[in-house]
C-alpha cells in the first residue's frame, strides 16, 4: 500500500506550497552565496588550486558522510521540524564562514556546511513529496525551480550588493538571517508528513533494489549536471573558440534551460507521465550534448548547452518523486538514499570529465555527458514505470 497523508484543508496546503517555495528558493540563494566568496575564501587564505578543490569537497563530504542516517532522522523527527533545525544551522554556518581564523577551523566548518545543506535539503524534497501528494497533481518540478530562481538571484544580488561596496561578511551574515528568518518562520505552515500504511522497510530486497536503480540513474544525472558547472566555460573558451568575454555563457545558457524548464515540468508530467517525461528529457540531453560535441562552434554550443540544460532540469524531482511514492518506505528516507547517489554524482563528474579530458581530449570528456543522458534515456523509464500513483 502507499503511504497516507494526512488530509489538509485548502488554505493550509496553499499556506504550505508557499512555505516549500520559500525554503527552496532560500536553500538556493544561500547556496549561491557560498558560490560567490569562493574568490573571497581563496584570497583571504591564499589557497592554492588543490587547497581550494579540497575546501570544495569538505562540502560534498560532509553531505555524503551523514546521508544515510539523514533520511531515518528526518523520518523520526519530521520534515518540518528538521526544515527548521538544518535550515537555521545552515544559515549559521554561512553566517561565520568568513571568520575562520585558518584554513583547518575552514574545513571544519565547511564539513558542518555540508552536514547542515544536506538535512535541509533532504527534509524540504519529503515536505515536497508531503506537499504533492496533498495537491494530488505534479509541483515538485516547480519547487526545484525556486531553488534555481534562488540560485540565480542570490549569485546576481549578491554581486550586485559587494559592487556597491558592502563588505563580504555583512553580505554573508544578511544572507544568514534572512535564511534562519524563513526557517523559522515557515515552520508551523508546513504540512505533516507521510506514513508508510505497509510494514515493510528500506531492508526489503525489492525496495532497495528499486532504489538502487533511481540511486545510480541519479547518479548519472548529476554527473552530467555537475560537469557542466565546472566545464562548460572552459569548453566554450579552448574547443568552441567563444571569446574570453563571452565563454561563461554556455554556463548561463545552461541553467537558464534548466531554470525554464522546471517551471514547465510540473506540467509535463502530468500530460505525459514520469516515465515518458524522463525518456523525453534524457532524450533532449543526449542530442544536446552530441550537437556541442560534434560540431565544437559557439553557436552550436551554446545551443547544445541549452538542450542539456532543459533536458537535465526535470530528472532529479522525478527520481526523488518516485523514490517517495515507493511502497512501505517512509519517504524522507527513500529521497536521502536516492540523494546520497545524487551528490556523489555531482562531486565525481567535474572528476571524470577532467581525468577522461587528460587522456584524451575535452571533446571526449564532455561525450561522456552524452552516454550517461543515453543510459538515462534508453533505461529510466523502464526503470521507474513499476512506481506507484505515478502522474
Amino acid at each position: 500500500m502507499l503511504s497516507t497523508f494526512s488530509a489538509a484543508t485548502p488554505p493550509a496546503l496553499r499556506r504550505a506550497t508557499w512555505a516549500a517555495m520559500a525554503l527552496f528558493f532560500a536553500n538556493g540563494a544561500t547556496f549561491a552565496t557560498w558560490g560567490i566568496h569562493i574568490p573571497t575564501i581563496r584570497e583571504r587564505f591564499g589557497l592554492s588550486d588543490a587547497a581550494l578543490s579540497l575546501a570544495m569537497f569538505a562540502v560534498a563530504g560532509g553531505a555524503i558522510l551523514v546521508m544515510g542516517r539523514l533520511g531515518r532522522q528526518v523520518a523520526r523527527l519530521g520534515s518540518a521540524r528538521v526544515s527548521m533545525l538544518s535550515g537555521v544551522l545552515f544559515a549559521l554556518a554561512t553566517g561565520i564562514i568568513l571568520l575562520m581564523p585558518s584554513f583547518t577551523a575552514l574545513l571544519g566548518l565547511l564539513v558542518l556546511f555540508g552536514i547542515a545543506n544536506a538535512g535541509f535539503d533532504v527534509a524540504m524534497n519529503a515536505q515536497a513529496a508531503t506537499v504533492e501528494a496533498a495537491h494530488a497533481h505534479p509541483i515538485m518540478s516547480m519547487l526545484h525551480g525556486m531553488f534555481s530562481l534562488g540560485g540565480m538571484a542570490g549569485a546576481a544580488l549578491g554581486g550586485w550588493v559587494l559592487s556597491l561596496g558592502v563588505t563580504p561578511e555583512m553580505h554573508v551574515t544578511a544572507v544568514a538571517l534572512l535564511t534562519a528568518a524563513t526557517a523559522l518562520l515557515t515552520r508551523p505552515l508546513l504540512l505533516p508528513d507521510a506514513i508508510p500504511t505497509d510494514t515493510a522497510s528500506t531492508t526489503d530486497g525489492q525496495h532497495r533494489r528499486m532504489l538502487l536503480v533511481l540511486g545510480t540513474l541519479a547518479f548519472l544525472g548529476l554527473l552530467g549536471e555537475g560537469a557542466m558547472y565546472d566545464w562548460s566555460t572552459i569548453y566554450m573558451r579552448d574547443i568552441a573558440g567563444a571569446a574570453a568575454a563571452s565563454a561563461s555563457a554556455g554556463y548561463a545558457v545552461f541553467s537558464g534551460g534548466m531554470a525554464l524548464a522546471r517551471f514547465g515540468g510540473d506540467a509535463m508530467r502530468k500530460r505525459l507521465g514520469a516515465p515518458r517525461l524522463l525518456t523525453w528529457s534524457a532524450w533532449l540531453a543526449f542530442v544536446g550534448m552530441l550537437l556541442a560535441v560534434a560540431l565544437p562552434r559557439p553557436w552550436s554550443a551554446l545551443l547544445g548547452f541549452g538542450l542539456m540544460g532543459v533536458g537535465a532540469a526535470n530528472m532529479v524531482p522525478v527520481f526523488l518523486v518516485t523514490a517517495a511514492r515507493l511502497p512501505g518506505v517512509a519517504p524522507a528516507e527513500a529521497i536521502a538514499n536516492v540523494a546520497r547517489f545524487a551528490y556523489v554524482g555531482m562531486l565525481l563528474g567535474p572528476v571524470i570529465i577532467g581525468a577522461v579530458s587528460h587522456a584524451s581530449n575535452l571533446r571526449a570528456g564532455l561525450g561522456v555527458i552524452a552516454i550517461s543522458m543515453g543510459v538515462i534515456a534508453l533505461c529510466g523509464a523502464r526503470s521507474i514505470r513499476p512506481a506507484p500513483a505515478e502522474y
